[in-house]
């Protein structure tokens, strides 16, 4: 019999690395997800067929693949201790997923809001931090970011970068927050300025700019509350 052709061998849309990268994880067979754990057959059998057997043994059910010893497992050739471990593992989290609840996110709507969540940050600053909060079209928090630190100038917080993660993070409201070590939570000229910078390329990208908002030890300015975005 001919030596079938390693995963390193096959052409490239075949592999399943390759196709994960290229595609994503739903794309991939349940074989092909196993063999990507597993990484390697035996000399007659890649890893992909090699575990094409195995479900086919249990049926094609990956429920019944986690009840298998690690001795039944080893008992095929090309699976040894460790990829026998890493498929017994792997089973073990999926069933443990189950059980688990998704995160939920955080819902950011105002001002009070926003301060609630990046006062714990910024309260025992001394210098300046600028944070885009970055969410989604119902308003939940996808993820904070800092974007400057040691003072806020119009040098400092980089307007485009502030885009290209709201891009990046599939986001379609943002907001910015930024701490005044000095306790005064006034805006300054520059405040004003990236403010309106801001706005503007928000809504060139059409992204709501939920406000932007100054913290400080205890009080906070909001540009949206003041009828200034």
């Amino acid at each position: 019999m001919d030596k079938k052709l390693s995963i390193n061998q096959w052409a490239e849309e075949d592999r399943p690395r390759e196709k994960f990268m290229a595609l994503g994880a739903e794309a991939l067979s349940k074989a092909e997800l196993l063999a990507i754990l597993i990484g390697s057959g035996s000399a007659k059998e890649s890893a992909v067929d090699l575990m094409k057997r195995i479900l086919n043994d249990c049926g094609d059910n990956l429920n019944t693949l986690g009840k298998k010893s690690l001795q039944e497992l080893m008992d095929y050739r090309g699976i040894g201790e460790a990829k026998a471990i890493s498929i017994l593992a792997a089973c073990e989290l999926g069933k443990r997923r189950q059980t688990e609840t998704a995160m939920k996110r955080e819902s950011v709507q105002s001002a009070s809001d926003i301060y609630d969540l990046m006062h714990p940050k910024m309260q025992d600053l001394d210098i300046e931090q600028a944070w885009v909060l970055l969410l989604n079209q119902n308003f939940k928090l996808i993820k904070t970011e800092r974007i400057s630190s040691g003072g806020i100038s119009e040098t400092a917080v980089d307007v485009r970068q502030i885009m290209k993660l709201a891009v990046l993070a599939n986001a379609t409201v943002l907001a910015l927050a930024h701490n005044h070590p000095s306790n005064n939570a006034h805006p300054s000229a520059d405040d004003d300025r990236i403010t309106q910078r801001l706005k503007k390329a928000c809504e060139i990208m059409r992204i709501h700019m939920l406000d932007h908002v100054i913290v400080t030890d205890g009080n906070f300015y909001s540009y949206h509350e003041h009828g200034r975005l």
